[in-house]
């Protein structure tokens, strides 16, 4: 049984992410993997309590770095470099493992197609995320396929509408595995200043490289935000995109408002049906959550029209 299944390195990149850390690091002690596993956490420059977290768990090996050698592509191949395991799980320091088969189902589609350069696995909201973000996360990844099995995704030679690339090609490294000879030879992460693992994805699709969907390797992983930060965050992801080349249309101040009616609506009937929302909290956001999607579309209407942002020269960028 152990030789069906490849080693596995499963690599945290932390900075000051001490508020899920802890829970992240019970769940992977507690995993049930039919082969072999470590768990590496790359820390650069935290000054919280992230360092004293993983001195609790001496099985967890620790590298740090400075800060200002942080990259989001670089540290992950810096990762993949130090990694002892076949393959690299990748956590970010708030996505935590929903299950104790969580690794077991990220891995499968490797141990079972070694055809299959690498593995997205499906992200889970928490329970009292706004509705906004809780049901926009669900919908990505119901798009990448159906929550039971396996959906699996390459470059067939097929004239693809946008949309249908757009999903082919979707990837987040926030809960992720990949075979470390790919990310070691022919598909690296490539240090770009924001979205490093959609540019992966379109990278191992352009290689004609297997990618595949395991919905079962689930982590509950959502952007802690208020209502301020929530349209900034959306700026700066707009932005971001548009610097790696996403084409984005932009909006009219019409067509924004007629998008936050369209999704407030939608979201209202989620919200009433939604069983993790008491019913004072269900009210609460029926009335707050129309504003979370005015935010939002502000937001991106803003970005659309915003010059792209200036870009340094290591390549990062200078937006906020």
């Amino acid at each position: 049984m152990t030789e069906r299944w490849p080693t596995v390195t499963v690599a945290i990149l932390t900075w000051n992410g001490d508020r899920y850390l802890g829970q992240i690091l019970d769940a992977l002690a507690s995993q049930r993997y039919d082969g072999n596993y470590e768990v590496l956490v790359i820390d650069s420059g935290s000054t919280d309590g992230t360092l004293a977290i993983v001195a609790r768990h001496p099985e967890v090996r620790l590298h740090e770095i400075p800060n200002s050698e942080f990259g989001h592509g670089t540290t992950r191949n810096l990762a993949a470099r130090l990694a002892t395991g076949d393959v690299v799980a990748y956590l970010t320091h708030d996505a935590v493992p929903a299950t104790d088969s969580w690794l077991q189902e990220l891995v499968r589609p490797l141990a079972d197609d070694s055809r299959i350069a690498a593995v997205l696995g499906r992200q889970i909201a928490r329970p009292d995320a706004p509705p906004v973000l809780k049901y926009d996360i669900r919908r990505v990844f119901d798009r990448q396929g159906p929550r039971t099995g396996i959906t699996v995704s390459w470059d067939t030679g097929v004239e693809l509408s946008p949309v249908d690339r757009a999903v082919a090609t979707f990837y987040s490294d926030a809960n992720s595995a990949a075979r470390r000879e790919v990310l070691l030879g022919p598909v690296p992460y490539r240090d770009v200043a924001y979205a490093e693992d959609q540019v992966f994805g379109r990278d191992l699709f352009d290689a004609g490289l297997r990618k595949a969907y395991a919905p079962r390797g689930a982590v509950e992983h959502s952007n802690d935000t208020d209502l301020r930060s929530f349209g900034a965050r959306i700026r700066a992801d707009v932005l971001g995109l548009r610097t790696i080349g996403t084409a984005i249309p932009p909006v009219s101040a019409f067509a924004a408002v007629k998008q936050t009616v369209k999704w407030s609506t939608a979201d209202a009937a989620d919200i009433l049906l939604d069983p993790e929302y008491s019913t004072a909290r269900k009210l609460g956001w029926l009335l707050r959550n129309p504003w979370y999607h005015l935010a939002k579309w502000r937001a991106y209407r803003a970005a659309t029209r915003a010059p792209l942002p200036a870009l340094a020269a290591d390549g990062r960028s200078n937006a906020v």
